[in-house]
């Protein structure tokens, strides 16, 4: 018989993670464990990544939700859905991932490919925090020294005009041709000057720009996407759709140019699946993007997306080195891409598990 138990685990930022909703020194997370009772020594971990302020799980009664996963997990039978509300995304994303770590022996390798044995890599881009000024091109000059092609600039948190001029500095030493510069607005923009931001936006060369406006504004999203000179990426908007007809809803209504995965906030593993299934129908294109997890959670990102044909698309999996108290792993970064060290092991701290 199955048995699961859970702990919460506080991180810390090295430095202040500041986006145009929030300024973040630490961020709460969950583990979970999940073993069998006949060899409990043999147990899969995955993380409930729970992001405040943004998920659509962060419910009063987030942690009551997650004892009673814990508990029902003892009468469930693969191939049944998951004991958990679906719009509970990341405790859906933290089952899925122990439940498949337990599945592969208990090692950590939660979807096995090239990647998980050492001998391939994946391209992702440098992220840059806001700042002031002065921060934010000293953050641009480290990623561009480290050897990205693909820069993402997160915007919308201090002077529009500020940002145009580092913008311009970035373009000034580094063309389109050998710099690849996407935007991630979180929702900064209005629906009223959305097109004129994007207008000024438009003449260095941006690749595209992630939710320009706050979500659940279709009608504005849609035109927005259709008169952009800049392709538009929705990454908030896939938040809380957990059902497929709500998912083709959006999708036609929109029709972006891009969608953003992030399995702990879009429905875990299976609904991400299904997320690319309709946007490839419909020729939209997609890359991942972790959410702040630890590198418990980072790494099932990772894994999943090697199993996907990427077309060396950069991914957004550049988080591992956020915090000061993050789990140690095999997990590499190199340059412009992400590793994984099979040789290499695990560090798990001792966890206050509860049942």
């Amino acid at each position: 018989m199955l048995q699961a138990a859970y702990c919460r685990y506080l991180l810390h930022f090295k430095q202040p993670a500041i986006t145009s909703r929030a300024v973040m020194l630490d961020k709460t997370t969950y583990f979970v464990k999940i073993w069998d009772d006949d060899n409990p020594e043999v147990y899969g971990v995955g993380e409930c990544a729970l992001f405040k302020g943004l998920g659509a799980d962060d419910l009063p009664d987030y942690e009551q939700r997650l004892v009673a996963a814990c508990r029902d997990i003892t009468s469930w039978h693969r191939g049944l859905p998951l004991p958990v509300d679906p719009l509970y995304s990341s405790i859906v994303f933290g089952l899925e991932t122990a439940l498949a770590d337990l599945a592969n022996g208990g090692r950590r390798v939660i979807f096995p490919s090239p990647w998980s044995n050492g001998d391939s890599a994946i391209p992702i881009n440098g992220l840059v925090w806001m700042g002031n000024a002065d921060d934010m091109l000293r953050r641009i000059d480290e990623k561009l020294a480290q050897g990205f092609r693909c820069v993402k600039l997160k915007i919308g948190g201090i002077d529009f005009d500020e940002e145009l001029r580092l913008i311009s500095y970035i373009r000034e030493s580094y063309p389109a041709s050998t710099l690849q510069l996407r935007l991630d607005a979180n929702g900064a923009f209005t629906p009223d000057n959305a097109l004129n931001h994007l207008d000024r936006l438009a003449r260095y060369d941006i690749h595209s720009i992630e939710q320009p406006i706050k979500p659940r504004q279709w009608d504005a999203m849609s035109r927005i996407s259709r008169e952009s000179p800049i392709d538009i990426a929705l990454d908030e908007e896939l938040i809380g759709i957990v059902t497929l007809d709500r998912m083709e809803e959006m999708l036609d209504a929109i029709m972006p140019r891009y969608i953003i995965l992030k399995p702990s906030l879009c429905g875990g593993f299976g609904k991400a699946s299904s997320w690319i299934s309709e946007a490839d129908k419909r020729g939209i294109g997609r890359w991942v993007t972790s959410a702040l997890e630890s590198n418990v959670g980072l790494n099932a990102i990772a894994q999943w997306t090697a199993t996907l044909d990427t077309r060396d698309m950069p991914q957004g999996l550049g988080t591992g080195a956020l915090y000061t108290d993050n789990i140690t792993s095999p997990l590499r970064q190199t340059g412009d891409v992400l590793r994984y060290d099979p040789e290499a092991s695990w560090q798990i701290p001792q966890l206050p598990w509860k049942r």
